[in-house]
């Protein structure tokens, strides 16, 4: 079977490639310390889970409106305002089963092949895999290590030019948990409104910050009608497996993302989406205690990498990663990935999974308990003292 053209551009999240190889060991007898995937490894708070039962019990099995459930919509408009101090209505709003689809729909909305695209790199995979399956040229902007991995922001607004399409920024970052102060959104705002060119925010991580407040560069002024939000509920509310994300976007792009939505997926799974309606109006504690949860074993693992010799690492402000130099080691990014997996037991990933400017760089997950932290940390020191580094 022939596939077409563009197949082959299409890349992956290495993820849940690395996962597969580690679930692979275990099944073979090993121990493996999973400091790859990203999701939080808590479970989903019970109020939720149980409005999802008493939706399924109610009879909610049916198909619902592409573009979400009108209830679920209006529920996050109102959150928006909330959060962000953004007031927008329901038909700004669309579901989508996981976030995910947002990246996906957009770019599918937006580009045409030769279309220019800026976007952080290292970053979220996704991004420059779909530009290129669309023919779109990437435009990487690097990540500034010695600046908390802020973006480039002077770079960025020199790469616009007339073949730009689309802007993507993820704050709070993945995979270096990097965030991008205010100043400098507004800067990128004011570039993009001045250009008339549309931003893509993902803000999947928003919730999980640990000094200051999330800002939008939706509530830059003049940005709201350019500005596609991406959120969802996989991180906040732990519901990695329900696959429940969504979009705020201008009406008439919603629109749009509606009917690519009815093109592929229908919609999205009703019951999740009035347990979603739940997650948002009825929450408790259990966010806040997650993300305090979070800041401990960030704190741990970060003073743990820098007394590895030939690690460095600067603490995160957000998400659940760290992101540590580890050109001291004299390994590449790749080789050390699989070593650590293979003789150390220790799932981590090549910062050149998430880009080129990822090289010299690993990524981990600190969605796992301070024990096991530790224990990977001890295993890390020993493997590195005992190996010679493969160049």
């Amino acid at each position: 079977m022939k596939l077409s053209e563009r197949m082959p551009r299409l890349g992956t999240e290495t993820a849940f490639e690395v996962l597969v190889r580690a679930r692979a060991l275990e099944a073979q007898g090993r121990e493996v310390i999973h400091l790859e995937i990203g999701e939080p490894d808590f479970n989903t708070p019970d109020y939720i889970v149980q409005a999802c039962i008493r939706a399924l019990q109610r009879g909610a099995h049916h198909y619902g409106p592409s573009a979400g459930l009108p209830e679920l919509r209006q529920a996050i408009a109102e959150d928006c305002l909330r959060r962000r101090g953004i007031r927008v209505e329901p038909d700004n709003v669309v579901v989508t089963p996981g976030a995910k689809p947002i990246i996906f729909f957009t770019l599918l909305a937006l580009v045409d092949p030769g279309d220019e695209v800026i976007y952080p790199n290292p970053g979220f995979p996704i991004y420059e895999s779909m530009i290129n399956y669309l023919g779109g040229k990437p435009v990487p902007i690097r990540l500034i290590e010695e600046e908390g991995f802020v973006l480039d922001v002077d770079g960025l607004v020199r790469s616009i030019n007339n073949r730009t399409k689309l802007i993507i920024l993820n704050t709070p970052h993945n995979p270096t948990g990097g965030v991008i102060p205010r100043d400098a959104v507004m800067e990128i705002g004011r570039a993009a409104a001045h250009h008339g060119i549309p931003v893509l925010s993902d803000e999947i991580y928003s919730r999980i910050l640990y000094e200051g407040e999330h800002f939008s560069i939706a509530q830059v002024p003049g940005m709201l009608e350019q500005t596609i939000i991406l959120d969802g509920f996989s991180k906040t509310y732990a519901m990695t497996g329900w696959r429940l994300g969504y979009g705020i976007m201008p009406k008439a792009l919603a629109q749009q993302i509606a009917r690519l939505q009815t093109n592929s997926n229908s919609c999205t799974a009703t019951f999740t989406q009035l347990a979603g309606i739940t997650a948002l109006r009825d929450e408790g504690d259990e966010v806040r205690h997650m993300v305090a949860e979070f800041q401990r074993r960030r704190d741990f693992i970060v003073n743990g990498l820098n007394e590895i010799d030939g690690m460095s690492c600067v603490m995160p402000r957000g998400a659940f990663y760290v992101f540590p130099n580890i050109t001291g080691t004299g390994w590449k990014s790749k080789p050390l990935a699989d070593y650590l997996l293979e003789e150390a037991g220790v799932a981590c990933l090549s910062g050149t999974a998430f880009g080129s400017y990822g090289e010299g760089y690993l990524r981990f997950s600190y969605a796992n308990s301070i024990e096991n932290i530790d224990k990977a940390l001890r295993r890390m020191a020993k493997a590195l003292a005992e190996a010679r580094p493969a160049r």
